[in-house]
């Protein structure tokens, strides 16, 4: 298999043939939970998800040729949505499940013009939308941690 579609796949999810999406995303989680604690609250958190920004863009130019226009193997858009929803988020069960939950409602409902990212051309147009739905379920997870701080 070509690099760059194991990338875009993130290696090899991306070809189950229902829920590689949510897979993809629970899968970012683990690993993210499994970091050290310090890294919720760190710059290298604000470095990966850039980083798999532009490799989720890059991988999704190329696979485009090979699978299609926005393939449902291509699963990095979901893990680069999960990266941006969990930015300063403190490292617990509960608080990872709420952005999944977030995250996936506004990645499959689309909402406040998410869908229209969709048409922007090849990769760009495969990882904008969930750029757009991991930012708006960043936004729902910050103002549930200043609830619960607040009470």
């Amino acid at each position: 298999m070509k690099f760059y579609k194991i990338i875009a796949s993130v290696g090899g999810i991306g070809y189950v043939s229902k829920g590689g999406g949510t897979i993809a995303a629970v899968a970012f989680c683990v690993i993210w939970l499994l970091l050290p604690a310090s890294y919720s609250h760190s710059i290298c958190q604000v470095v990966v998800t850039f980083f798999l920004i532009a490799v989720g863009v890059w991988s999704s130019n190329v696979v485009d040729t090979d699978w299609g226009k926005d393939s449902s193997k291509v699963v990095i858009d979901e893990v680069a949505g999960m990266a941006i929803t969990l930015l300063f988020v403190p490292q617990q069960i509960d608080f990872v499940a709420a952005g999944v939950i977030a995250f996936r409602f506004f990645d499959i409902v689309k909402p406040l013009g998410i869908k229209h990212l969709e048409k922007w051309p090849k990769g760009w147009g495969v990882m904008a939308d969930d750029i757009l739905a991991g930012l708006y379920a960043l936004v729902t997870m910050q103002l549930l941690l200043q609830l619960k701080s607040f009470f």
